[in-house]
């Protein structure tokens, strides 16, 4: 009697877990099916299997029904069983790599778990890998004809090396995955939860506003109707100071002032004029002015006595870089070998130059094409980046008028790169084309930040900044601690939270 008793038990116990395991995959299954394309986004963020997505989003499913016919037919349950030990292995190491080693933690895995935690999910996993393993153990055990729960080692022994197997099949996965996303990334964009924070939105009353710069302790505005008025704000946006340049008069032809806070200095720029005027943010008079720079339509101060510039000094007036060094004379350097001619060497070099105070480096990138240039303060190349899109070569359509004096765009330009900014070792991208695997509407309501590790060339991580309807993104700033964007003719303050604060070098 006791005997029949634990013959029944063996397999009232095992046909409850393979049709438990028929339910889950079964489910798990058709719901990834019938929202296929949910599912597909959802594995392009993972954070190991996001290079790929592609061909896992079938993969899976299509696993999970070849798993319950194998269950469903008796002759063919052992393997069954097998696989879904596997299988729900696999899971298992995939959530413990995501609680624990991964970049980021994503948002949730979808179907039927995606009401739960991670960690929840975790526990779910387990205990399905041990269900399976006691179902496959007492249904050997009743093929035996054993009388007693005695299982062989061999059994044992197979289960564990297809378990090891399983593990180490998710950590090549994560591994090659890592490298990929980082360095030979497919356009697949990485969106870990709430890496910035808002914490207010200003209303500035005028959409004339621009970013003149940060000191470390203040944020500054400039106004391009009224060139030489200040604003500046604490690093919460409170505290407003206004101030007004002292310029003595001059005989400038100005056209295009700008306004650049670096460090204790401030610069007036006009690149059309030319000319370069510099003081010190203690009393916002000017003292000294940078005589002798050419014509230049980018800009952007080294120290307080060298500009790397921009200007069309090149072959058939095209883009070139240089370097301006002012001590009793001006002494100019070009480097005609940094901006890569593809079509007409103006619009096709079009792009944004800033410099890294903390990494020496200056930062060159391009609007029109996936390229960013690092280079050192003699404008030797340190490397040449790339954005994540596929855009290498310019879409760009360019007109000669005037006996081919004058050029003009021809068509809109497809723009790849729109705004950028950077803080310590990092490089934040405003990026104007979608990836892979991403929802349409994000795009129609937000302004995408894609963020790179110039110390590694690498890319990092991306994330939205929602805006205001009907208002455009027109520049961005990143500190320490905040990220602040200049949207129409309001500010919204963002916090940053701790993965990219983690990411950012302490540099001396």
């Amino acid at each position: 009697m006791i005997m029949k008793f634990q013959v029944n038990f063996k397999s009232v116990f095992t046909e409850v877990v393979c049709l438990l395991y028929i339910l889950l995959f079964v489910y798990a299954s058709i719901s990834k099916l019938l929202d296929f394309e949910n599912f597909q986004v959802q594995l392009g963020q993972s954070p190991l299997l996001s290079a790929f997505a592609s061909w896992i989003s079938w993969l899976v499913p299509l696993t999970e029904l070849m798993i319950v016919i194998l269950l469903i037919i008796h002759k063919l349950r052992k393997i069954g069983l097998f696989a879904c030990i596997c299988i729900m292995t696999m899971f298992t190491a995939y959530i413990f790599i995501v609680l624990h080693f991964s970049s980021f933690v994503p948002c949730s895995c979808g179907g039927i778990l995606e009401d739960m935690s991670w960690n929840v999910h975790l526990v779910f996993n387990i205990v399905f890998v041990l269900l399976g393993v006691s179902a496959l153990l007492l249904k050997n055990n009743i093929n035996m004809g054993r009388k007693f729960f005695c299982p062989p080692s061999e059994e044992i022994k197979a289960i564990l090396i297809s378990m090891t197997c399983s593990i180490l099949v998710i950590v090549l996965l994560f591994l090659s995955s890592e490298q990929i996303m980082q360095h030979e990334n497919p356009f697949i964009r990485r969106y870990p939860q709430h890496p910035i924070l808002l914490q207010k939105t200003i209303d500035l009353k005028f959409n004339s506003y621009y970013f003149a710069g940060y000191d470390g302790h203040r944020i500054y505005l400039g106004n391009y109707t009224d060139p030489l008025h200040i604003e500046s704000f604490d690093r919460n946006f409170n505290n407003k100071k206004v101030f007004k340049i002292f310029l003595e008069p001059k005989e400038i032809p100005f056209k295009r002032v700008q306004i650049l806070v670096r460090g204790s200095y401030f610069y007036l720029i006009d690149g059309t004029a030319p000319c370069i005027f510099r003081g010190k943010t203690s009393d916002w008079k000017i003292t000294k002015e940078l005589k002798g720079i050419p014509y230049f339509s980018e800009g952007e101060p080294i120290d307080s006595s060298t500009v790397v510039f921009r200007s069309n000094s090149g072959r058939k007036a095209s883009h070139i870089l240089g370097i301006y060094k002012f001590d009793k004379s001006p002494k100019i350097t070009y480097n005609n070998t940094l901006l890569r001619q593809q079509i007409d060497g103006v619009f096709d070099t079009d792009g944004m130059l800033i410099y890294s105070q903390k990494l020496k480096q200056m930062i060159y990138v391009h609007y029109y094409r996936n390229e960013f240039i690092v280079a050192d303060n003699n404008l030797k190349v340190s490397y040449r980046g790339h954005t994540i899109d596929t855009i290498s070569h310019a879409k760009i359509k360019v007109a000669y008028l005037k006996d081919s004096t004058e050029r003009k765009m021809a068509a809109p330009p497809l723009i790849v790169n729109a705004h950028i900014a950077e803080s310590h070792n990092l490089l934040f991208v405003h990026s104007k084309i979608p990836g892979r695997f991403e929802d349409k509407k994000l795009w129609q309501q937000a302004f995408i930040i894609d963020v790179y590790n110039l110390e590694k060339n690498s890319y990092l991580l991306s994330f939205a900044i929602y805006g205001i309807k009907d208002k455009k993104l027109r520049s961005f700033i990143v500190t320490s601690t905040h990220l602040y964007a200049l949207i129409d003719d309001k500010v919204s303050v963002y916090s940053l939270e701790a993965r990219i604060k983690k990411e950012m070098s302490v540099i001396k």
